[in-house]
């Protein structure tokens, strides 16, 4: 692991120390988790709008998934 020092506003601090002490844990800890679900949440958006953009390329067609209709299976219909 590499030490890195950041600037945060003293507002950010604050709210931060209060969620670390009701949750028994540090700054650090908090950060390290804040940034991995940060880097999760861009991710998976970036996935997102690679898949939106491939169907604005190529748009699903009408009737495309018809042929599936008879092989689904709803239970006591």
């Amino acid at each position: 692991m590499q030490i890195i020092q950041m600037q945060l506003a003293d507002d950010l601090i604050t709210e931060i120390d209060k969620i670390v002490k009701e949750h028994n844990t540090n700054r650090s800890a908090f950060i390290h988790d804040a940034l991995q679900k940060a880097l999760e949440y861009y991710h998976e958006h970036k996935l997102i709008e690679k898949h939106r953009q491939g169907y604005l390329r190529q748009p699903i067609q009408k009737n495309e998934f018809s042929v599936w209709e008879d092989e689904q299976a709803w239970g006591n219909e």
